[in-house]
C-alpha cells in the first residue's frame, strides 16, 4: 500500500497563512525572501516541500487519526508554552553514559547541543552536568519480551521538574538505555510533559543491532542487593555512535522539544513534525520543518527565518567532521 496525501493549494495557503487579517498582516510582515521560500508549501511543483506519503496501514496517520493543526489554531492555543526573556534556554541533561568513551560521549553530546542551537535559533542550548541513573531514584526492570533493562520515564520526569533552572524553557533528559512509561507498556521511545516544560527521550532503540540476535544489552535475570541497587548500571551496554544513529538522535530531540512548544504532528506535508509509528517511518522524515511548522516555531522564539537557515547549513555542512568521530553504519 501506498498513498500519497495531497491537500489543495487553497488548503495550504489557509494553513499557513490563515483568513485571520491579523495573522495575514503578520505574515506581509516577513522578509521578502522569507515569504517566497514559505510560500513553496502551496506550489504544486515544488521541489522543496512534497506531500506526505504513508507507506502501509501501519503508519501513524493512518493508525493514530489526529485533528490537523494550522498556523491559527497554533497562534490560538491558550495552553501553549513560550519562551519569555527570563526563560530562553533548552537543558540538555544526560543519564548514565552516552558513548563507549568519555571522549566518543562529549563530542555526541556537544553535536546535539550546536544541532538543538541551530534548530531553535535564538534560544540559548545549555548542558546540565551529566548524571548515573541512580541519581535518578527512578523504577527499572527487565523487558519480559527484548530481555534488555529499562528505566521509568515518569520517574525521570519527575527528577527533571525538581531540577529544571530558573532561566529554562525547558529541561530534556537523554539516555542510551531504555524506557517504559508504566508497567503494562512494552517500551516507549520518550515522553514529555508539556506543563512543566521536560521530557526525557532514549536513543537504546536507535542502535544497529538492538532488533537483532547479537544485541549485547541483554540480561538474563535482574538481581538487586536492595532497592538502592544501581550496580546493574555500572557497565551496561551502550550502542555504538554510528552517524545513522545521529541523524536519528538529532530528528527525535528537536521533534520531541517542538511538541514542548506546542507544535502537533503535522499532517500537511513531509516534516519533521510528523508522527511516526515505527523506525521505518522515522527515518522516512525530513530533518526539516515544512513552512506551516516553521512559521509556528517562529512565532514562538521570533528568529530571522533567513538567518536559521544559514546557521542550519553550517551545522549541516560540519556533519561529515562528526561522522568521521562515528563508528560506520552496518548497512
Amino acid at each position: 500500500m501506498m498513498q500519497i496525501v495531497r491537500h489543495s493549494e487553497q488548503t495550504l495557503r489557509t494553513a499557513l497563512i490563515s483568513k485571520n487579517p491579523k495573522l495575514v498582516s503578520q505574515y506581509e510582515k516577513l522578509d521578502v525572501r522569507e515569504q517566497r521560500l514559505m510560500n513553496e508549501a502551496f506550489q504544486p511543483a515544488s521541489e522543496l516541500f512534497g506531500p506526505i506519503t504513508l507507506h502501509s496501514r501501519s503508519d501513524w496517520i493512518t493508525s493514530h487519526p489526529e485533528a490537523p493543526q494550522d498556523f491559527e489554531e497554533f497562534f490560538s492555543d491558550p495552553y501553549r508554552k513560550t519562551p519569555s526573556p527570563e526563560r530562553r534556554s533548552i537543558y540538555i541533561q544526560s543519564i548514565g553514559a552516552l558513548g563507549n568513551t568519555r571522549v566518543i560521549s562529549e563530542e555526541y553530546i556537544k553535536w546535539l547541543k550546536g544541532y538543538c542551537e541551530a534548530f531553535f535559533y535564538g534560544l540559548t542550548v545549555k548542558l546540565l552536568d551529566p548524571v548515573s541513573v541512580s541519581a535518578t531514584r527512578c523504577s527499572f526492570r527487565v523487558n519480559d519480551h527484548t530481555q534488555n533493562l529499562q528505566i521509568h520515564a515518569g520517574h525521570i520526569l519527575k527528577f527533571l521538574k525538581k531540577k529544571k533552572p530558573e532561566d529554562a524553557f525547558c529541561v530534556v533528559g537523554i539516555t542510551m538505555i531504555d524506557l517504559y512509561p508504566r508497567d503494562s507498556w512494552n517500551f516507549v521511545f520518550g515522553q514529555a510533559s508539556l506543563t512543566d516544560g521536560v521530557g526525557i527521550f532514549s536513543f537504546a532503540r536507535y542502535g544497529k543491532d538492538f532488533y537483532t540476535s547479537r544485541y549485547e544489552g541483554k540480561v538474563k535475570k535482574l538481581q538487586r542487593k536492595s532497592s538502592d541497587d544501581y550496580s546493574i548500571f555500572d557497565n551496561y551496554y551502550i550502542p555504538e555512535i554510528t552517524s545513522v544513529l545521529l541523524l536519528r538522535s538529532c530528528k527525535t530531540l528537536t521533534h520531541e522539544i517542538g511538541h514542548i512548544f506546542g507544535l502537533r504532528h503535522c499532517q500537511w506535508l513531509a516534516c519533521l513534525m510528523q508522527g511516526s509509528n515505527h523506525l521505518e517511518e522515522a527515518d522516512r522524515r525530513p530533518l526539516n520543518l515544512c513552512p506551516i511548522c516553521l512559521r509556528k516555531l517562529q512565532c514562538a522564539i521570533g528568529f530571522s527565518i533567513v538567518e536559521r537557515y544559514k546557521v542550519m547549513e553550517r551545522v549541516q555542512q560540519d556533519w561529515a567532521a562528526v561522522v568521521r568521530l562515528c563508528v560506520p553504519p552496518a548497512f
